[in-house]
């Protein structure tokens, strides 16, 4: 296949690139700072040159948008929607103008469009969608990648979980604090984290791809969300560091401050259930986190 992969230069892009690639597959990044043979400008905004790779691709990946991991300032919370709004308008704009647009194309969403929930977990169908900052950044983003049907494309939104891995994301903070004896649980540790092996995700989105049946929004997670104290009690186990202090709220909120981020990715309750990926037979390599674990210490 022919995959275009839009703002693939971080994390998640990376994973993707060295999974398809080496299965074989032609691997194009859209990026403002390219720097390898296969990486061609664009600014996320404006339709340009990269539209000739574009036209004729197999699948279309989009993970543009800048990070949470920030303080919500006005100016923060207006680059986050506009840099998610936008470069999903401007796709949309070059694919009404592709002779031979993609098949397929995957939209980069979140899990954090579902309300805090610690006991009922959230899928597709029955999942609660809220009403604050986080959440209304995700509806905005699927509003903007669904509501322009003018070239018939499968589209499906991915509302993606924590992925783990060493690559980047936040797993290594993770594993970095806890080995320096701090990886209690946080806050009250009751909050679900719901969370995919790297290859898990990959693996997803490589299923969804290949499977037509599947439209609309999945939600890329495993079936086996858990505590956030269970979480770093397995971390720890793994790692082989006996003791982790907790971090009560009030010091999370002092550390966001001096790093500027917010507490809300660590405190706010994601409980996520595949059962899309589940009912059209998709099958995780590392279904539990233990197997995770195991495999990325």
């Amino acid at each position: 296949m022919k995959i275009i992969i839009a703002g693939g230069t971080g994390f998640l892009g990376k994973a993707l690139q060295k999974y398809f690639s080496e299965k074989g597959n032609e691997v194009l990044i859209l990026t403002r700072k390219p720097k390898e043979p296969n990486e061609l400008y664009w600014d996320a905004v404006n339709v340009g040159d990269w539209i000739g790779a574009l036209d004729g691709a197999d699948v279309l990946i989009n993970l543009t948008g800048k990070s949470v991991d920030c303080r919500y300032t006005e100016e923060n919370k207006r680059a986050i929607l506009e840099s998610r709004v936008k470069s999903t308008d401007v796709l949309q704009k070059a694919i009404n103008l592709c002779k031979n647009p993609p098949k397929v194309w995957l939209n980069s969403s979140s899990a954090t469009i579902y309300v805090h929930a610690e006991t009922q977990a959230m899928d597709e169908d029955s999942g609660v969608i809220g009403d604050d900052f986080s959440m209304n950044i995700c509806k905005s983003w699927e509003r903007a990648f669904f509501e322009d049907s003018t070239t018939p494309i499968r589209k499906v939104a991915l509302r993606t979980s924590i992925v783990l891995g060493n690559g980047g994301g936040g797993f290594p903070k993770m594993k970095m604090i806890s080995r320096l004896g701090l990886g209690g649980k946080q806050g009250g540790g009751k909050q679900m984290m719901s969370w995919i092996h790297e290859k898990d995700f990959c693996r997803a989105v490589e299923f969804i791809i290949e499977h037509p049946e599947l439209t609309k929004k999945v939600n890329i997670a495993t079936p086996y969300s858990l505590k956030n104290e269970d979480f770093m009690k397995r971390l720890r186990k793994s790692i082989g560091m006996p003791i982790g202090i907790d971090s009560p709220v009030f010091l999370l909120e002092l550390a966001a401050l001096l790093i500027r981020t917010e507490t809300e990715l660590l405190l706010k309750s994601r409980n996520v259930y595949p059962k899309r990926l589940l009912e059209n037979g998709f099958q995780f390599e590392f279904p539990t986190i233990d197997q995770a674990f195991a495999d990325l210490n």
